[in-house]
């Protein structure tokens, strides 16, 4: 099978091919195990973070992507819940030791045996790819391929940044960054919470005006003082600073939820910036997201289809995956990025 692989530590440029094509041998299933042939794959910000080093992948060459949707091709002896031909995908989740506390409480993302598509396993930037079937969850059928990949990441870890912000319907939201994940948060406030305002901080014009476009209350650039304080917000960037501006906006006892897997070094000392009564006293809090459940996928696709939730997306063809990754770099996003397979 043809199959994007991660060679190496390195970092993104223009001059530089992140992702290195190879001729690979197409996975074959274990008794558990289904086989899916990949017809798209979302493409996310934390592929660029494994390439460069901050979510370093657990080994060399590997495979990265773990927004996947496609069609089961081969099945493991023991496989009950799918059959070939089924529609099928996966989301960050690969696997986890499922007996530990967390893992008996629902908390399988938190789990020390927590496997993640395409970082710890090859991922779905490839023709094919294979994983337990406990693990993999039919597709809904009012979307197409493309359409549903992004909701396995995006889209179900924005829920679960939802869920922590733990927001009550009337109340103000802000949204830091406004890419795949954020958008796809967005029409879930429209559709969860309909008489909350949604507050956009973006860099990017054409991000603001999608945000408009799509129902915010307001949109303005980051460090942009919002009209109303906000008692709960998510951020979706990969950098320190922005978050932290927003703190001084939130009400007392707001929350802050930081969805990333990592953060840029760059503005790291941000936080020695931060004015103790003006932006955490109160009552404030900062909460992280760490990872996504399996739970967390099922209820978000089920969601999705109930209020026909769909990300804005631009297809990339197949052979120009260094590409999308070289422009989610250089902050070209609008929505969600996918790879289309075949």
């Amino acid at each position: 099978m043809k199959a994007w692989i991660i060679e190496k530590i390195i970092h993104i440029s223009e001059e530089i091919e992140p992702l290195k094509l190879l001729e690979l041998e197409e996975p074959e299933p274990a008794e558990d195990e289904i086989v899916i042939k990949v017809h798209a794959c979302g493409i996310c910000h934390t592929e660029i973070d494994e390439i460069e080093g901050r979510a370093k992948p657990s080994f060399f060459p590997i495979i990265p992507g773990h927004q996947i949707a496609g069609e089961v091709i081969k099945i493991g002896s023991e496989v009950k819940n799918f059959k070939i031909g089924d529609k099928a995908g996966a989301g960050w989740i690969y696997s986890s030791c499922e007996k530990c506390e967390y893992c008996k409480r629902g908390l399988e993302n938190l789990c020390s045996k927590f496997k993640a598509t395409g970082k710890d396993v090859h991922g779905g930037y490839a023709e094919y790819f294979k994983i337990k079937e406990t693990f993999a969850f039919p597709l809904p059928q009012r979307f197409s391929y493309e359409e549903v990949a992004p909701l396995f990441c995006a889209g179900a870890i924005g829920y679960r940044s939802l869920k922590l912000a733990n927001p009550r319907d009337e109340q103000n939201i802000g949204l830091i960054g406004f890419g795949a994940s954020g958008h796809l948060v967005l029409k879930l406030i429209k559709a969860l919470f309909p008489f909350s305002k949604v507050f956009v901080f973006a860099r990017n014009s054409v991000q603001r005006k999608l945000a408009l476009d799509l129902g915010a209350f307001w949109a303005g650039d980051i460090g942009d003082e919002p009209p109303q304080k906000i008692h709960c917000a998510i951020d979706t960037t990969p950098v320190w600073k922005p978050p932290l501006s927003v703190l001084k906006y939130l009400v007392p006892g707001g929350r802050l939820v930081i969805n990333a897997i990592r953060k840029e070094d760059k503005d790291k000392d941000a936080f020695l910036n931060i004015d103790y009564a003006r932006d955490l006293w109160m009552e404030k809090e900062i909460k992280t997201v760490a990872n996504v459940t399996r739970k967390d996928i099922k209820e978000f696709l089920q969601l999705a289809e109930t209020f026909n939730i769909k990300p804005e997306i631009e297809i990339y063809p197949f052979e120009k995956a260094n590409q999308a990754l070289k422009d989610i770099k250089n902050k070209k996003i609008k929505g969600a990025k996918v790879l289309k397979i075949v």
